[in-house]
């Protein structure tokens, strides 16, 4: 085989590449004419001319185009040769000399190939190709016993590999995702747009499941010699076309205008109609020209890259605007949820310093046809207060977009359903009259029409100036015929019924299509009921939509009500949704109505500006005391959680935004406690039970421990931690207040039924310790206040070694209970326990009940208990109707306790 292409040469100045494409002519030889007759192009307005087949062939057209003067500069030849055989060199003639007939000969074709363009493969660059080729051509021989070279033959191989590799790729995803390898359907289905890097380089899979691929365009670069380079390249894997030899391509100029002379008989008139037509004929070249130049300039264009995204805070915090894309949709975003119903936000970016909205086209690229440019034009050359301004496109696939003036605002289809707004009818009739005058412009410019027009279309911009948008552009609309979906019909609402019998009409008949769109929005305006609302009727869109195509009589309109609009604003509703276009008005007419039923617009604009802006005020005021109000109700409910994971005291120093440090504490009393038997219990619960009978247990458990001076640590699983003496300091009231509420929760124990085994008793063991402990808060998400200590591991031993129904106190606790003189106390024995041994106590109850002497006076049988002793009781008799405060004590419930508290 030949010897490979060589690589384009590096981009120094890359150029943009435009091609003014006129139409095709294939020259192909006449079946019934002799080898050697060829048929050209006929007419001045062919230019191209595509050319496939062998190198001979090429060579053979050549001398023919030579021989009938088509070489002269008028035309250009497209050379198909994928692989670049005609510019390999062999025996027939010199690499990159595809017009020598013999090596080293001065081809007489040498001149006419100078408008001859070769079209071939791109060859990638990355070393994964290279690598690649290199196995492929030592495999090749050393197991087929076959030579190969270096050629864009390989490319084949590449692409095949690449090919493979996508199907491994997907299959490896079905099968992770749980699919199966035999559904063909789904593995298709998911190569389907899909990029991915291969051997060859990026590969990138459309709709249709055909591969992308990049070209080069080789010309001749020297004339003289008559070498062929790479003269141009397209983009459509990710670089822009590019150009590095524009003097090889100037058949890209537009051709010579020639103008004919009219020689009079008379020598005077003959001279004044040569200047005549002399200066017409300059006028309309100059304009020909400066058209074509404002064409191929592409002033409206806008790269990808030119598209500032961000955070909100980084730009500017309304950033995203709302363009209704709520009930009914709106074709200017196609923003709009699966059923049609939610706002959301349209995309927006920053384009040269200034917010835009930016509308997705969901089109994989679009063919600068010489339509497309004009209606590109003719958006960046309309100008007016009601429409908005057409700032440019993005054709970089995938990201093709419309660029428009962005609109803060929202829709109008926004303000009518915002109730918090108060719309007067002089602001209602100033925003239907600038939509009057917006279609008015439109229909009298060289777009003609809108198509599209509904609420959403409509936005208001800061200064509450209504404009209309997603109007022209008809190039970059998607089909959506085969939908059938509740946001296509909600869409369809405002849609003409000739437009939904016969889709797409004449300029005339779009127009009347847009006043019938209108009368709808006029009806939505008055009403604020939405679009097509029908009083008593609750019809989907689809529905509706259907009733108005069939159009049988009486034919189906929205609903009018007198009672809350004009009945002249009536009669103009019913004029614009009449069902014969032709009794539609215009808007022109449309204008003149309104302006004569409408008294308060003849205000100056001013003063309507002014009073938009009040009303605006007035509704922004009530909407922000209404929002402070909703702000403090969730802060108070956002206080009262915190206060629940956090002591209060800690819980107000993160308020003030003060750093919460590790706190030592010299004396605090920690409660443990578990149920006996939990696992067994478990074990014979659900789960759901088990949870049930948890929260139903911690439930009473909190609301006891509500009465005591105790912090609540935490519960994990049926244990359950409490500490008193922290992060408020009590001196040595903590040890009582442990012991108080541990009697108290011994007593509601007793009481407690298990919803789902009501005959069964819980038994709780407890354990207290009082010693010193660090606390403090870890972590940042989910943070807790945790203690920390040899005392937390002490009375988690305590509780661990304790029995059913007992209060098993250290002696340390002991020590500091003895001080108060009211709790009765049992010595267990020696205990052996991890890292002590020591002779803890039981915990009886409080001796004032049993009528002890204590703090110097007496409470006898029947006497109310002193308050510091108040909430063990809780689950015993107290006196009716008075809770907690004050308690009898009788000799029988102080038994009762007593043999609670010794089991």
């Amino acid at each position: 085989m030949s010897q490979a292409l060589p690589h384009p040469p590096a981009l120094s100045s890359p150029q943009p590449l435009t091609v003014p494409l006129g139409l095709l002519c294939p020259i192909a030889p006449r079946e019934s004419s002799p080898p050697h007759t060829w048929v050209g192009c006929p007419g001045v307005g062919w230019h191209l001319v595509y050319l496939c087949g062998p190198p001979e062939m090429l060579q053979q057209i050549m001398q023919l185009a030579q021989r009938e003067n088509l070489t002269n500069g008028d035309y250009v030849f497209f050379y198909l040769d994928v692989f670049g055989e005609s510019l390999r060199g062999d025996s027939s003639h010199d690499p990159f000399k595809p017009w020598q007939q013999s090596p080293g000969q001065d081809s007489v074709l040498r001149e006419a190939f100078q408008m001859v363009l070769v079209i071939t493969y791109y060859e990638p660059q990355n070393p994964e190709y290279q690598h690649f080729q290199t196995q492929l051509i030592l495999r090749a021989k050393q197991k087929f016993g076959v030579q190969l070279n270096y050629s864009l033959m390989n490319l084949v191989a590449g692409c095949f590999y690449d090919g493979m590799l996508l199907y491994a790729m997907v299959l490896n995803e079905t099968l992770r995702e749980g699919g199966s390898k035999k559904n063909a359907t789904h593995i298709i289905e998911k190569m389907r747009d899909r990029k991915f890097q291969g051997v060859t380089g990026l590969v990138s899979m459309d709709s249709n499941n055909d591969r992308d691929t990049d070209f080069n365009l080789w010309a001749m670069s020297d004339p003289e010699s008559g070498q062929y380079e790479v003269g141009a390249g397209t983009g459509i894997l990710g670089l822009p076309p590019w150009i590095t030899h524009p003097a090889s391509l100037m058949w890209m100029t537009p051709p010579a205008i020639k103008v004919g002379v009219l020689v009079p008989t008379s020598l005077a008139l003959g001279t004044g109609l040569t200047f005549v037509m002399f200066g017409i004929s300059s006028f309309l070249i100059f304009r020909s020209l400066m058209l074509e130049k404002e064409l191929a300039s592409m002033l409206w264009r806008i790269r990808w890259d030119e598209l500032q995204f961000g955070s909100p805070e980084r730009y500017h915090k309304a950033a995203g605007s709302r363009l209704t894309l709520s009930l009914r949709g709106s074709s200017y975003g196609s923003l709009m949820t699966t059923h049609g119903k939610y706002q959301i936000f349209a995309n927006t970016g920053h384009f040269k310093g200034n917010v835009v909205a930016i509308k997705h086209i969901n089109k994989k690229r679009i063919e600068l046809t010489r339509q497309v440019l004009f209606e590109l034009k003719h958006m960046r050359d309309i100008q007016f207060n009601h429409l908005t301004r057409f700032i440019g496109a993005c054709i970089d696939p995938p990201n093709i977009c419309i660029i428009t003036e962005y609109c803060p605002r929202g829709s109008l289809q926004d303000v009518l359903e915002n109730e918090s707004i108060n719309l007067d009818w002089m602001f209602r009739y100033s925003l239907i009259n600038d939509i009057v005058k917006g279609m008015a412009f439109l229909h009298n410019s060289i777009i003609g029409h809108h198509g599209s027009l509904k609420s959403s279309n409509c936005v208001v911009d800061s200064r509450f100036v209504l404009k209309i948008t997603d109007y022209g552009l008809a190039s970059f609309r998607s089909p959506c015929d085969g939908e059938d979906t509740h946001a296509l019909y909600a869409k369809k609402l405002w849609t003409a019924p000739e437009l939904l019998q016969k889709g797409r009409l004449p300029t005339p008949g779009m127009q009347k299509a847009d006043v019938y769109s209108f009368g709808i929005i006029v009806q939505e305006v008055a009403l604020r009921n939405g679009p097509f609302y029908i009083e008593g009727m609750d019809l989907s869109p689809k529905e509706i939509v259907q009733k108005v195509r069939n159009s049988q009589k009486p034919f189906f309109r929205p609903s009018i009500d007198i009672g809350v609009h004009s009945e002249e604003l009536a009669v103009l509703m019913e004029r614009c949704w009449a069902q014969e276009p032709a009794e539609r008005p215009d808007f022109s007419q449309i204008k003149i109505f309104i302006r004569r039923f409408n008294k308060e617009g003849s205000t100056s604009i001013l003063d309507n500006l002014l009073s938009r802006m009040e009303q605006y005020a007035n509704n922004l005021e009530k909407l922000v005391e209404e929002r402070t109000q909703a702000y403090l109700e969730e802060k108070r409910k956002a206080e009262n959680l915190l206060y629940q994971i956090l002591p209060h005291s800690v819980a107000e120093q993160l308020k003030r935004g003060e750093t919460v440090r590790a706190e030592a504490f010299d004396s605090v009393t920690i409660y443990f406690s578990d149920i006996v038997g939990f696992t067994a219990l478990s074990a014979e619960s659900t789960p759901m039970q088990v949870v049930t009978l948890l929260n139903d247990l911690y439930t009473c458990f909190d609301a006891i421990i509500d009465n005591f001076d105790v912090y609540k640590v935490e519960t994990i699983g049926d244990a359950y931690m409490v500490v008193s003496g922290l992060p408020v300091r009590n001196g040595k009231l903590h040890a009582r207040e442990i012991v108080r509420m541990a009697l108290a929760l011994l007593e509601a124990v007793k009481t407690f039924k298990i919803r789902h085994r009501p005959n069964d008793q819980l038994h709780l063991r407890i354990g207290i310790h009082t010693g010193p402990v660090c606390a403090g808060v870890v972590g940042l998400k989910m943070p807790r206040y945790c203690l920390f200590g040899d005392t937390v591991n002490t009375a988690s031993r305590m509780e661990s070694n304790g029995q059913a129904l007992k209060i098993h106190v250290s002696s340390t606790t002991k020590e500091v209970l003895d001080e108060f003189g009211c709790f009765e106390l049992e010595l267990r024995g020696d205990v052996e326990m991890k890292v002590m041994s020591w002779g803890p106590w039981w915990a009886a109850s409080p001796s004032c009940c049993r009528g002890r002497h204590m703090m110097g006076g007496c409470v006898g049988a029947g006497n109310p208990c002193p308050p510091w002793c108040w909430g063990w009781h809780l689950g015993s008799s107290t006196r009716s109707g008075e809770g907690l405060n004050a308690p009898l004590c009788t000799p029988g419930q102080g038994e009762d306790a007593d043999v609670l508290a010794a089991g």
